[in-house]
């Protein structure tokens, strides 16, 4: 906090150092002109200060406020002031106090802004719930149609197009629920320089000859803890945002290196932890963001480009999968100077995780097993009971948990497969799975579910050895899913 005092018949102030080093001027300079003091704010604070000043020398009350300052890197100011009178009441000097609270205010934006984007991804989250048993009844629907029509029906076509567009419904879905960090996360152990490398192949085609990619990767790289899939979707989400602010060309560099980050930068960042990190920077030579355009970069749906130029959640799936992965995630950028986000993920001394195994589809779709399907859905528990019946099944239905216990009690042959919502009105699909499971030796559980809050997904992470489908599903999937839980 700096102290300033100002004759107010001369103009000139006489400032302590802190004030000079808040202000950002040479305390060798001297003493500071009235006029020259304006010129360190913006006009609004400017006339608001020279107002609270005469309200003051009138009628000797103090003042308090808030002032911008008009430097190029901003900043804002706590300034208090009072007037000294003589005995003759003639105002002698005026005298204050200024404090810098620009990393306080930025610490409240970032804060507001965070809270801004978990309301909108609790709605997005909430939206996208509902809307997975609808997409998958429809979708579900139209293809069990186009099935029975055959590909010589005129209808076909058009149903092909009711599927192509809940497709495209489901992708939109999709990136609702990993912007609102509810989608269902794989993590393994790796290491990220090389995760990076397997996505820029896949990089290079979307970018174009045009735009040069340079990878640097720290020699004693930490390890992380994410889903490999999710992070190639993160740097193809912002390669391709790069892209579009370099259509002539360009430059992006990806950076990855270790970092500790300490309690005070922690402080000044509403979303960072401190500790061991790993920092991905992505950085571009394009035609940078504004302030304004900035503080909505993650919003969803929010985009600066044209209606045909894609749905604006680019940004918003990229920081919905960094959060629910445990990270955060900054922006950097100028107008005229490019772009950097940087990733930074929590390191881990775990070692890397094995290699997937890799498991090729089942031989056939199709089996003459007995199914008990839980379902609260009817439109979905009715189209799920006519792909399994097609397919040679025998089904058994509930629509909670108390009736699959009754419908298991009074079926006397053997249950080879429990496939069950794993969000059920009273007891839900666990419960549910280990009442049945005790009671039926040999008994296999495969849930399906369009919602991460629930007791099979914690915090979005598939319980181990759990089986799990993700709704919407499509036809094949749930065929394919069913025969190899059911094969294993």
């Amino acid at each position: 906090m700096g102290s300033w005092t100002l004759d107010p018949a001369t103009g000139q102030a006489t400032w302590s150092a802190e004030m000079y080093r808040i202000l950002g001027l040479d305390p060798l300079a001297g003493a500071v002109e009235l006029p020259d003091i304006s010129k360190l704010f913006v006009p609004e604070s400017v006339a608001r200060v020279n107002a609270a000043v005469v309200h003051a020398i009138e009628t000797g009350e103090s003042w308090h406020e808030d002032l911008e300052l008009s430097r190029p890197s901003g900043g804002w100011v706590i300034s208090n002031g009072i007037a000294e009178r003589d005995f003759n009441g003639k105002v002698v000097q005026i005298h204050g106090t200024m404090q810098d609270v620009s990393e306080q205010r930025e610490l409240e934006a970032q804060l507001r802004q965070s809270q801004r984007l978990e309301a909108v991804g609790q709605l997005a989250g909430g939206i996208a719930h509902d809307f997975n048993n609808l997409l998958t009844a429809i979708r579900g629907y139209a293809d069990l149609a186009r099935i029975e029509l055959g590909p010589g029906h005129r209808a076909a076509a058009d149903l092909g197009e009711v599927i192509s567009s809940a497709d495209r419904a489901s992708s939109l879905v999709g990136q609702l629920l990993a912007f609102s960090r509810r989608q269902v996360l794989q993590p393994r152990v790796l290491d990220p320089a090389e995760a990076i490398a397997d996505v820029v192949p896949l990089l290079r085609r979307l970018l174009g000859e045009g735009i040069e990619i340079t990878l640097a990767a720290a020699s004693d790289l930490g390890r992380i803890r994410v889903d490999p899939g999710q992070l190639g979707q993160v740097i193809v989400n912002l390669g391709v945002n790069a892209r579009d602010a370099m259509p002539r060309g360009g430059a992006l560099v990806i950076e990855t290196t270790n970092v500790e980050l300490d309690e005070a930068y922690a402080a000044v960042h509403a979303d960072a932890t401190a500790g061991r990190h790993v920092l991905i920077a992505v950085s571009d030579t394009g035609h940078g963001m504004d302030a304004a355009t900035q503080a909505r970069a993650f919003e969803p749906f929010f985009t600066t480009k044209g209606p045909d130029k894609g749905t604006g959640m680019g940004l918003a799936t990229v920081y919905g999968i960094v959060k629910q992965s445990g990270g955060s995630i900054y922006l950097y950028s100028e107008p005229g100077r490019g772009t950097t986000f940087k990733l930074y993920f929590p390191r881990t001394d775990a070692e890397l995780s094995a290699p997937e195994p890799t498991i090729g589809p089942p031989a056939r779709r199709t089996g003459t097993e007995t199914i008990l399907l839980v379902e609260d859905d009817a439109t979905v528990r009715g189209y799920a009971r006519r792909v399994l019946e097609n397919a040679g099944y025998s089904v058994l239905e509930a629509e909670h948990g108390t009736g699959a216990i009754e419908a298991s009690r009074d079926h006397p042959g053997r249950i080879h497969l429990l496939l069950t919502d794993a969000i059920l009105p009273g007891i839900h699909g666990a419960e549910l799975a280990e009442r049945l499971v005790a009671e039926r030796a040999g008994l296999r559980v495969l849930y399906v579910s369009g919602f991460t809050e629930n007791s099979v997904i914690v915090h979005g992470v598939v319980s181990p050895g759990v089986d799990f489908l993700p709704k919407p599903y499509r036809t094949d999937d749930l065929l394919r899913m069913v025969r190899t839980v059911l094969d294993a």
